[in-house]
């Protein structure tokens, strides 16, 4: 080989390293940078996603939605990084997914996309006002028949758990299938309603009820609980299931041990609803649930 032949396969030869190295960086930089992009994570759902009472609240966020920003859902996105849209709302039910709640808000389903990674929710308890409404209607029962062992369930027997199964758990499939439908390369978990009672026993003052319909709520509860995770199974859902966790951490308990605050008594500004301790024990749920 020539002098010349070999100058000009010496400088093609740098050129391909070159080019190699070059390549090479360029893919490094790419996965690098797809490496750094945040998960997208939306959480939906009801007061129990909103972090309802537990302070302070989401500046900017609809007044009426009180979402907090300790809720189980900034938890998880602070522990991992990752982005989060928070569209939760105190009194939601499954149709404000599909319509504005209040003015001004979208509706819930409209914050999914098909980037979105992972979905987080609480949802069902406030559909037909059946669970939301029920330990108001047992103390109201318990306040006009004094002394009665169990005025609530005398009066609404097995209508009140027939209607989560026959109207809650319906709707709940919807909505599952339909965030699905709007999130196709998600992870989606639903979290199940920690305790909000004992299975029995008194736990008057906190939460003035017959002794009798404590444990008619507490099986109402477990009621929905099923109802969620049928409806998650049945769609490919992640179910968080918190009842055995939440088991000796209800409303009745001291405010130390208590990761729902009661009736009578609450340290926040709403009652009946898990306290700051009770969204960090959901977090701790939904960290363990999801990749």
């Amino acid at each position: 080989m020539g002098m010349y032949s070999k100058v000009r396969a010496s400088t093609r030869l740098r050129a391909a390293t070159v080019a190699a190295v070059v390549a090479a960086a360029s893919t490094l930089a790419v996965a690098g940078a797809s490496a750094q992009e945040p998960v997208e994570y939306v959480n939906l759902g009801d007061s129990f996603s909103a972090g309802a009472g537990v302070q302070p609240t989401v500046p900017g966020s609809h007044p009426n939605c009180s979402r907090s920003e300790r809720n189980f859902a900034h938890v998880v996105a602070a522990s991992r990084g990752y982005a989060l849209t928070d569209v939760s709302c105190g009194g939601a039910k499954t149709d404000d997914y599909y319509r504005a709640q209040y003015p001004g808000l979208a509706p819930q389903l409209d914050a999914l996309t098909e980037s979105t990674d992972l979905v987080t929710m609480t949802i069902g308890g406030n559909n037909n006002n059946t669970f939301a409404m029920a330990m108001a209607r047992c103390i109201g029962a318990a306040v006009a028949r004094l002394g009665a062992w169990n005025p609530c369930r005398e009066q609404y027997g097995d209508s009140l758990a027939d209607e989560v199964r026959t109207q809650t758990y319906p709707a709940l499939l919807q909505v599952l299938r339909d965030v699905r439908a709007r999130a196709p390369h998600a992870e989606v978990a639903i979290v199940g309603y920690p305790w909000l009672l004992p299975p029995s026993g008194s736990c008057v003052p906190q939460m003035p009820l017959a002794a009798g319909d404590v444990p008619y709520l507490h099986s109402l509860q477990a009621t929905l609980n099923d109802a969620v995770a049928r409806a998650a199974a049945e769609t490919g859902t992640r179910f968080v299931d918190m009842a055995q966790s939440s088991v000796g951490r209800d409303g009745c308990q001291s405010p130390e041990q208590r990761w729902i605050e009661p009736m009578i008594g609450a340290l926040q500004p709403v009652p009946v609803h898990p306290n700051a301790a009770g969204e960090q024990a959901m977090a701790d749920a939904v960290l363990a649930a999801v990749g």
